[in-house]
């Protein structure tokens, strides 16, 4: 990582810290998802700024070293974009190439919903483009469908999360969620904590290192996981800001890319949904390619693979 540049840039009443490489005519900007940091990027950013891109990846506003505000209201849609667009313009950026995975996919998509604009083409990993409900809020419609035990519905609470959290140490918790071996819908039976339910795996794989997840581990034990659960928080408040763009369209060129392993691939219904009319309704100039075998990290486990379609997709565009 020592030839990666970093700095903290001031944007949308946040200073956020980005790691920066290459010297590119292209900008690249890379969003990370849940628990991760810029760092979950690495192997992309160096790859990318080989190719002649200059690459991006932000701590998101809640992590690592950009700032992290306690209030969940802080983290909605329309903070995240405006963070993104300040960022673009700090950069002296009109459009950038982005690169989204689990809640940093969810992020872009916001950015192309509300800004397309500033986008000229996305790759998304693992979280496709879901329709707003105009009747129901997020979060009821998964407790319905999920249960008290969903984690999402456990995340939901202020404060229960971070209890649950406090009886492991930071390396612990990444090592449960980033390794993650539970069923495919992540849901405890009842008076369970999901951080309790998870298991702590004795190996690590091929694809990430003891060294890696200590810095990680080191900056979520400064920020804490607050930041990072008020994404979920915010899902409701997004839902009542984004009315306007009810049924409207992703119309910016987009690869989305998904594992057949990933955690709720069948569950959650995205393996029917991708394959159906409905997605492409609603993402119209789509690629979608599933990856054999590919779990929920996909940059990471499969990094060499995913890098190639972002590079593939985005020197034709």
């Amino acid at each position: 990582m020592s030839d990666i540049k970093h700095r903290r840039i001031q944007t949308n009443g946040i200073w956020m810290h980005i790691a920066e490489k290459g010297e590119g005519h292209d900008l690249v900007l890379l969003i990370h998802g849940f628990p991760e940091l810029w760092s979950s990027w690495n192997y992309q950013v160096n790859s990318l700024a080989e190719h002649g891109y200059h690459v991006v990846a932000p701590d998101m506003r809640g992590y690592g070293d950009s700032d992290c505000p306690k209030d969940a209201a802080s983290y909605t849609a329309l903070h995240l974009v405006g963070d993104l667009v300040g960022l673009l313009d700090v950069l002296g950026e009109k459009q950038a190439f982005v690169v989204g995975h689990d809640w940093g996919a969810q992020v872009a998509w916001y950015l192309c919903l509300l800004r397309p604009d500033r986008v000229k083409a996305l790759v998304n990993l693992g979280l496709p483009y879901l329709p707003r409900s105009p009747k129901i809020k997020p979060f009821a419609s998964m407790k319905a469908k999920f249960g008290e035990g969903f984690y999402i519905s456990q995340f939901q609470e202020p404060g229960r999360a971070e209890e649950s959290f406090s009886k492991y140490d930071s390396l612990t918790i990444l090592k449960k969620f980033l390794l993650i071996n539970a069923p495919d819908l992540l849901s405890t039976p009842p008076g369970i904590e999901i951080i309790d339910f998870l298991e702590t795996p004795s190996t690590l794989p091929h694809w990430i290192t003891q060294e890696e997840l200590e810095f990680c581990a080191e900056k979520f034990q400064k920020s804490g996981f607050t930041g990072a659960l008020n994404y979920y928080r915010a899902m409701d408040m997004n839902w009542e800001l984004l009315g306007a763009w009810q049924g409207a369209r992703i119309t910016v060129p987009t690869k989305y890319i998904v594992g057949d392993k990933d955690v709720g691939f069948q569950s959650f219904g995205t393996k029917d949904y991708i394959k159906g009319e409905a997605f492409r309704s609603l993402v119209p100039d789509l690629q979608v390619v599933v990856v054999v075998d590919g779990h929920h990290y996909i940059q990471l486990e499969r990094a060499e693979q995913i890098t190639k379609e972002i590079i593939s997709f985005f020197s034709k565009k």
